[in-house]
């Protein structure tokens, strides 16, 4: 959203006030005033979407004990963790990160890991191209080609498409949030023996065909 500089003239003990408030929230004036300003005419600026739906994934998964959510109100991205059933309980971190705009990406959803077993770093390699190869079958029609994988060591990195119909910021979070925890589950599953290929892509198959927004 374009920004234009205006010159206001206030009062200075509204501005102590502004900023104290600025400060203990984590932003800084101009964001501040411009929040307030855009809630008064009843308009919902881009960073007002990204906290909400970032906020909204925080309460969709508190009640999880799988994944636990880490977020600071005013920022574009948040964190999740998540122990893998496997002999130390490594941590896996998600990272959701969200896009102010963007024509093809409103985000971006990273996963991390840090382990020295060569073994756990295969099967997760594998998991992840076997996760794309699947999205590459199922999903890319839907959506235009338009997501963007990456994989470096320690880190995947998967794009967020611009969904494929409208969708308010709650609808969005819990979207975001339930493809979470299905890749989750199934990366756990997949490292663990439980699943094989063809359980996972049954599995992404079914949660497709019952989800009606795709990104």
């Amino acid at each position: 959203m374009k920004k234009t500089l205006y010159s206001l003239m206030l009062n200075d003990e509204v501005v102590r006030e502004v900023d104290a408030l600025a400060h203990r929230l984590g932003t800084n004036r101009s964001n501040l005033i411009n929040e307030i300003l855009a809630e008064y005419v009843n308009y919902t600026t881009p960073e007002r979407r990204i906290n909400d739906i970032l906020s909204t994934i925080q309460d969709l998964m508190q009640p999880s004990g799988d994944l636990i959510p880490f977020f600071a109100p005013h920022t574009y991205s948040m964190s999740l963790k998540s122990s893998l059933e496997y002999k130390y309980r490594p941590t896996i971190k998600y990272e959701v990160e969200l896009f102010k705009g963007g024509e093809d990406a409103i985000g971006a959803l990273s996963v991390l890991f840090r382990t020295q077993s060569p073994t756990l770093i295969e099967g997760m390699t594998d998991f992840f191209r076997l996760w794309k190869s699947i999205e590459d079958a199922h999903l890319a029609r839907k959506l235009g080609e338009r997501i963007e994988y990456t994989l470096y060591e320690g880190k995947f990195v998967r794009s967020i498409s611009v969904p494929d119909r409208a969708c308010n910021s709650e609808e969005l979070a819990r979207a975001i949030a339930e493809y979470i925890r299905l890749f989750d589950k199934l990366m756990k599953g997949w490292l663990t023996g439980r699943y094989d290929a063809h359980a996972v892509e049954a599995a992404y198959y079914s949660y497709l065909t019952n989800t009606d927004i795709h990104f």
